[in-house]
C-alpha cells in the first residue's frame, strides 16, 4: 500500500493552474434577484384599484382592456336574464312534481299561490348577486368585495346604523300615503280582507326572508356595478348615476307616469348616496325597508295577488317622496361624516380597519358628487 494520500479534488487549483472557461453572459438565466431557471412572482389573481380611488372607480385596477369590459358587460347582462329564467323554471317544475295548480292563463303570475309566486319572484332576482360577484372577478379581475364597498365588503355595523334610520322613515313615509288615501278617498282606499293571523305571519315570514337579497341584488347591478363599469372609464360618477338610474326604473316596467318618475328620482339620489359614503350599505338598508313595509301593507290586506310594484305608485307617492328621498340621503351622508365611513379605498391591508374620524387620504381629491 502507497503511503501517498489521495488528492483532494475539492480544494482549490494551485496557482497558475488552467481555468475553465467563464460562462458566457446571461447563462444560466436568472430572475432579478432570484435563482436560476426561476420566474418572477406570479402576478395575483385580483387586483383593487389603486388607494384613495373613489367607489365609482374600484374597476381601474390596470386589468380592464376592452377584451375584459365586454366579457364583465356580456356576463351580467346575459346571467341577469337567463339565470331567473332558470330557477323560475326549476320552480315551476318542482310545483309541477307536486300536483299543485298553476295560475289561470293571461295573468302575470305562474304558481297558483300567491305566496309562493311572489318568493319564487323574489328568489329569481336574488340570483343578481352571485352573477355580478363572478363577472368582476372573472373578467374585472378585481375582488368581488369591491361592488359592496371601497373597503371591499360590506360594512354591517354601518348597515345597521343606516337600517335604523330607514324603517323608522319608510314607515313614517307610508303612514303619511295611507293617510292621505283615506282623507282622500274614505276606507275604499285601505279596503282588504285580513288573511288571519297565521297567514300574515307565514307571508311576512317567507317574504320577509327573501327580500334581503333581492333588494341588495337590485342595489348590487345598478347602484354598484353599472356605476362602477360606467366609472372604469369616465371621470365622473353622473354618466353612470344617471344610465343607471333610468334602466333601474326601465327594470320595473311602465306602469304610471307617476311610478316611473318616482323610481328615477328615488334612483338619483341613492346613487349620489352610495358615491357618497364609498358603499351601498345605505341604499340596501332603505330598500329593503321599503319592499318589507310594502310587502307587509299588502299581505295584511290580503293583497298579495294583485300586488304591483313601484311603477305603479299614484302620484301622492311621488310627491311624498320628493321629500323623503333627499331627507333620508342627506341625514345619512351627515351621519357618514359624524361616524367617519369611508369614502375612498384604503391604503393598504394594514389600513382596512374602519376608520373612527376623517382618515381620507391627503392627497386624494374628492369626487364631485
Amino acid at each position: 500500500m502507497s503511503d501517498t494520500p489521495p488528492p483532494n479534488v475539492w480544494a482549490a487549483p494551485p496557482a497558475g493552474a488552467p481555468q475553465w472557461p467563464a460562462p458566457a453572459q446571461g447563462w444560466p438565466p436568472t430572475a432579478p434577484g432570484g435563482l436560476p431557471f426561476t420566474a418572477g412572482p406570479p402576478q395575483p389573481r385580483t387586483e383593487t384599484a389603486p388607494a384613495g380611488s373613489a367607489y365609482h372607480e374600484q374597476a381601474r385596477n390596470g386589468r380592464q382592456k376592452a377584451p375584459q369590459r365586454i366579457g364583465e358587460f356580456a356576463l351580467v347582462l346575459v346571467g341577469n336574464l337567463a339565470v331567473p329564467l332558470v330557477v323560475i323554471a326549476f320552480g315551476a317544475l318542482a310545483w309541477y312534481v307536486l300536483g299543485l295548480d298553476f295560475a289561470p292563463d293571461g295573468g302575470d303570475r305562474i304558481l297558483g299561490d300567491p305566496l309562493a309566486d311572489e318568493a319564487l319572484g323574489l328568489l329569481s332576482i336574488a340570483t343578481g348577486i352571485p352573477v355580478v360577484l363572478l363577472a368582476v372577478r372573472w373578467c374585472g379581475s378585481r375582488p368581488g368585495g369591491t361592488v359592496a364597498s371601497v373597503v371591499g365588503r360590506l360594512r354591517w355595523g354601518w348597515l345597521a346604523r343606516c337600517a335604523a334610520v330607514a324603517f323608522p322613515l319608510i314607515v313614517l313615509q307610508m303612514g303619511g300615503l295611507a293617510l292621505w288615501g283615506y282623507l282622500s278617498e274614505g276606507e275604499e282606499s285601505l279596503a282588504g280582507d285580513f288573511p288571519g293571523w297565521s297567514g300574515f305571519l307565514l307571508g311576512l315570514v317567507v317574504l320577509w326572508a327573501l327580500i334581503p337579497f333581492q333588494a341588495a341584488a337590485e342595489e348590487f347591478v345598478f347602484r354598484g356595478w353599472l356605476a362602477q363599469f360606467f366609472g372604469g372609464f369616465l371621470k365622473s360618477p353622473w354618466p353612470g348615476i344617471v344610465i343607471a338610474s333610468a334602466l333601474f326604473a326601465v327594470a320595473h316596467g311602465f306602469g304610471e307616469w307617476s311610478g316611473f318618475a318616482l323610481l328615477f328620482y328615488s334612483a338619483l339620489w341613492w346613487g349620489w348616496l352610495t358615491i357618497r359614503t364609498g358603499g351601498l350599505e345605505a341604499v340596501i338598508a332603505v330598500h329593503v325597508a321599503n319592499n318589507m313595509t310594502a310587502y307587509a301593507i299588502t299581505v295584511a290586506l290580503g293583497q298579495l295577488a294583485e300586488s304591483g310594484n313601484a311603477a305603479d305608485a299614484p302620484w301622492q307617492a311621488l310627491v311624498l317622496e320628493l321629500v323623503a328621498a333627499p331627507a333620508y340621503c342627506l341625514l345619512i351622508a351627515k351621519l357618514a361624516t359624524a361616524h367617519g365611513v369611508r369614502r375612498l379605498s384604503p391604503g393598504g391591508p394594514a389600513d382596512r380597519a374602519e376608520p373612527t374620524g376623517r382618515a381620507e387620504p391627503a392627497d386624494r381629491a374628492e369626487p364631485a358628487v
